[in-house]
């Protein structure tokens, strides 16, 4: 089973469940339409990974994700919500699930988790090649983490070490061999936690 890192010790999520069209520029990027409620898929813990692996039509979603225990936030750390986005866009055409697009082998991406009392001015950044090409706030979002926490528990139950994938601001892109990524997670202001990859 793979393993998150929170407070120097080894958790094993059971699943990772991930919020789609949480900012409404990334809805319009995409060309989406706004949902009239939250719309959630779920990553298996075989999607975790620490390492960003080059696959044709990969794309980047980075994103604040949050550590459950007792059915409320305990933890917060950066995630990259991988995607194939042709795969996606073929099965969204057709009416299927998006699970071969978004839950595929090391798809979920994460850096070391931290601990937080409360999620206000939290803030995701992605910097591509020395350039930020993602950056948003928990105030943008459509759904704010405590009302996701109480809803999605309701509907799939959330176990100690689930992690939830808020949702992704505008400015996702391709990903590309050797691309350097520099995720970070902001707290009022100042950088809560920073990692960095090279794509492999």
């Amino acid at each position: 089973m793979k393993i998150i890192k929170f407070k120097n010790q080894a958790l094993t999520p059971c699943k990772i469940v991930c919020v789609g069209r949480n900012y409404v520029e990334h809805i319009k990027e995409l060309n989406n339409e706004i949902p009239s409620e939250p719309v959630y898929f779920i990553k298996p813990n075989s999607s975790i990974s620490e390492e960003i692996i080059y696959r044709d039509g990969l794309h980047y979603e980075g994103e604040i994700s949050f550590l459950i225990k007792d059915k409320k936030i305990s933890g917060v750390g950066f995630g990259f919500d991988l995607t194939l986005r042709d795969i996606q866009a073929k099965l969204k055409q057709k009416g299927l699930p998006w699970e071969k697009a978004k839950a595929f082998k090391a798809s979920a991406v994460f850096s070391e988790f931290v601990e937080i009392n409360d999620t206000k001015n939290l803030e995701v950044e992605v910097i591509k090649n020395e350039k930020i090409v993602q950056k948003g706030s928990v105030e943008l979002m459509m759904y704010k983490p405590e009302f996701l926490v109480k809803d999605i528990d309701e509907i799939f139950s959330l176990d100690n070490g689930d992690i939830i994938m808020s949702g992704t601001p505008k400015g996702v892109g391709v990903i590309q061999k050797e691309d350097k990524f520099i995720g970070r997670i902001y707290k009022d202001g100042k950088i809560l936690i920073e990692k960095k990859w090279i794509v492999n």
